[in-house]
């Protein structure tokens, strides 16, 4: 059986297709948001940028930030079916994928830090307790939106050292103007900032970018990981491109609240490729 699972997120979907052979297939798309768009977008996008590289596979497993409830998952379960009509496809929360990429069928505390933020308690097999994210505006900690959008405030409003604005300038030519009508009137600001995080990767050894960055895991530990009851009895997993960039600070900020060894995947899929040829 050909089956193709997918991982997305605001930012991009990573497609895996596992051929009856063994041979895998990877491909990339935009993200795919349900909360953003709409089934008939989704498929005329994915109509020429994924159908003509996977042919016809028989089950899909599709896992997506924004698939809060059944309504979130069918925009997109809709669009694959209008796809792949003899197709089984299942829609799932990123979370769930996450966890299932970290724990399998065991027990942990999945975390996810990329464009967005999100922390859920995972059974082995279901998602059963899960903190809201709330989006960059009201939570979203140390996601790549939040950390972009406290570097641009502090560049602006000069909290960032001298030394580092000439250095931010240099990378980006920004305009009050621009960020604004970017962030307020634009579609997909999350993604507009997080397209600033690399500068902090880029500049971890300057004191200001890992105090942020410090200071941001942190205030995700204090707002969702300890949230959650009794969080020091689970072990602790995180999925992401900020995970994986900053994760040594990420370790640090873990063993201060009394977590050792967290699980850091840079992306799910080829875990989740594991799960679903042992969970079938």
């Amino acid at each position: 059986m050909n089956r193709l699972i997918a991982d997305s997120g605001s930012t991009k979907t990573d497609w895996l297709l596992i051929k009856d052979s063994g041979e895998t297939v990877g491909v990339k798309t935009k993200g795919i948001n349900p909360f953003f768009r709409t089934s008939e977008d989704i498929y005329e996008e994915l109509k020429n940028d994924l159908q003509p590289v996977v042919g016809e596979p028989e089950s899909i497993f599709f896992y997506g930030a924004g698939i809060i409830n059944e309504e979130r998952g069918e925009v997109i379960r809709k669009a694959l079916l209008q796809l792949f009509p003899v197709a089984h496809v299942e829609t799932h929360s990123d979370v769930l994928g996450a966890s299932r990429a970290l724990f399998g069928k065991q027990s942990g505390i999945a975390c996810i830090l990329g464009t967005g933020s999100n922390a859920c308690l995972y059974d082995g097999e279901a998602v059963v307790t899960g903190i809201p994210p709330l989006g960059f505006i009201l939570g979203d900690e140390c996601s790549g939106a939040v950390l972009g959008r406290k570097l641009l405030g502090d560049y602006f409003k000069n909290v960032m050292p001298a030394d580092i604005q000439t250095l931010f300038a240099s990378d980006y030519a920004v305009t009050q103007a621009e960020v604004l009508r970017r962030v307020y009137r634009a579609d997909r600001p999350n993604k507009y900032l997080a397209g600033f995080t690399p500068f902090l990767s880029k500049h971890i050894d300057e004191a200001y970018c890992r105090e942020l960055v410090t200071a941001s895991v942190d205030e995700f530990f204090k707002r969702n990981v300890i949230q959650i009851p009794d969080a020091g009895q689970f072990d602790l997993g995180f999925v992401g491109s900020v995970a994986w960039h900053f994760r040594a600070i990420l370790e640090a900020v873990a063993s201060v609240h009394g977590f050792s060894n967290p699980r850091i995947l840079k992306g799910p899929i080829e875990k989740l490729q594991e799960y679903h040829s042992t969970n079938e």
